[in-house]
């Protein structure tokens, strides 16, 4: 989209990761994960875009940190390690923004649990980008799985696809999920 080879939405001096886009009253917004690695206490940020989607018009603003949420685990604390090192942080990954079919809104994200990689869920209680942010007390989805999306069949049918590793390597899963009232409730597992 832009020719300039030095192109980045966020502030050049951030560690950033899994950018999505959301678009809520006419203005789409780039969430984005500020990396653990930089802050310790991985968080989830957000910033609006330009029409063209070329530029920020205006700085990030912190959702919330991965500590918020009571199931998301420090690394040392449950013995993870990454690329072999013992870093202590809370992670913050993978974010994707949805809506209940009742309006509300909601953030699937990943982090560290007490049983490995886990998928958590995020609530805005005032139903828009700017939150406040709520975390659920219990992961949507944990046994190392993570970085979970949801899509439609062309039948309508809500489903959910997440990786999992059960020591294997990661295997896409795909779940059966309900979103007819004000939370998302985890259906059965149908692939993996």
């Amino acid at each position: 989209m832009v020719k300039d080879s030095t192109f980045c939405l966020g502030p050049v001096d951030w560690d950033i990761i899994d950018g999505t886009l959301y678009e809520e009253n006419d203005t789409v917004y780039m969430v984005f994960v500020h990396e653990w690695t930089q802050l310790i206490d991985g968080t989830m940020d957000y910033f609006p875009l330009s029409e063209d989607l070329t530029h920020r018009t205006a700085e990030p603003t912190t959702m919330f940190r991965a500590s918020e949420a009571a199931w998301s685990k420090e690394m040392n604390s449950i013995g993870e390690a990454t690329f072999g090192l013992k870093m202590p942080g809370w992670v913050t990954d993978g974010p994707q923004m949805f809506r209940t079919q009742t309006g509300v809104l909601g953030m699937l994200w990943s982090s560290w649990g007490d049983t490995r990689y886990a998928q958590g869920i995020a609530y805005s209680t005032s139903g828009s980008i700017k939150g406040p942010w709520v975390q659920e007390e219990k992961s949507f989805l944990a046994n190392n799985s993570g970085h979970g999306m949801l899509f439609r069949k062309f039948d309508g049918t809500l489903l959910y696809i997440v990786h999992h590793d059960a020591g294997n390597g990661r295997k896409p899963q795909i779940w059966t999920v309900d979103d007819s009232g004000d939370k998302l409730i985890l259906g059965k597992k149908i692939l993996g």
